[in-house]
């Protein structure tokens, strides 16, 4: 019977599945920076943006290695128990990954390290299936911008996202005042892109220190607590990028 010569549908979504060589050369990896660095972080993070996390990698490769992927590999590098940890109690690092968490090698000082991971924030705008942060609504009449009367070209796009919208002599108005989301919402897209119409950022970029391990003395030190409940084996989040970043 002759092929089918009918279009066949190609899912652009499917990736490879990562192969046994790979996975060992992740784990060699993870353990040569464990013998290079003095001190290990396991670091939890939020809205992720990969340009921003790029420039902050980059400005600390002198001194610093990132690490952030597949859940499972990091932990059979660092060891799941006490029998099978790389260095002695390091598998108590294991047991804190969970979700979206990284980790971070350093010769820096733990003070530096700190403050390095609280200045750190980058705003941006919220993405489809984020959570609204604060209300945001517009009062009925002529629609202001982020810089002045929005240009009469969106009237059709606000329209699109709902919002009842006429052109008033090329100027765009509201018909009644208008809620775009409310604290706690789910964002849609279209609630996404009114957001990033009217310049409103809601989602924070940032990465919260959980503990580490230090060579000296093989000890574990607590910083903060993960109380989310996030999938053990989540894993990162970035997007266009590999499924590990390493060095």
């Amino acid at each position: 019977m002759p092929k089918s010569k009918r279009n066949k549908v190609v899912p652009l979504t499917k990736t490879k599945k990562k192969t046994k060589e790979w996975k060992e050369g992740a784990i060699t990896t993870v353990r040569k920076l464990c013998d290079e660095y003095p001190v290990v972080y396991l670091f939890k993070y939020q809205n992720m943006r990969n340009e921003s996390f790029k420039q902050f990698r980059e400005d600390h490769l002198e001194t610093s290695r990132f690490c952030m992927g597949s859940n499972k590999v990091l932990k059979v590098a660092l060891g799941r128990e006490e029998s099978d940890e790389y260095k002695q109690n390091i598998s108590e690092l294991s047991d804190r990954i969970r979700g979206k968490i990284g980790l971070f090698f350093t010769k820096l000082p733990q003070q530096e390290v700190l403050q390095l991971f609280e200045q750190f924030e980058v705003l941006d705008y919220a993405r489809t299936g984020s959570k609204a942060t604060e209300d945001f609504e517009l009062p009925e009449g002529p629609v202001q911008g982020p810089t002045g009367p929005l240009v009469h070209t969106l009237e059709p796009l606000l329209r699109r996202y709902g919002m009842p919208t006429k052109l008033n002599k090329g100027v765009v108005e509201l018909i009644a005042d208008h809620v775009v989301c409310k604290q706690g919402d789910t964002l849609s897209p279209g609630q996404a892109a009114l957001l990033r119409v009217f310049d409103v950022k809601m989602a924070a970029f940032k990465m919260t220190l959980l503990c580490c391990w230090a060579s000296e003395g093989d000890k574990i030190t607590v910083l903060a607590e993960d109380e989310s409940d996030d999938d053990e084996d989540e894993g990162f989040e970035g997007q266009g990028t590999e499924e590990i970043i390493l060095p």
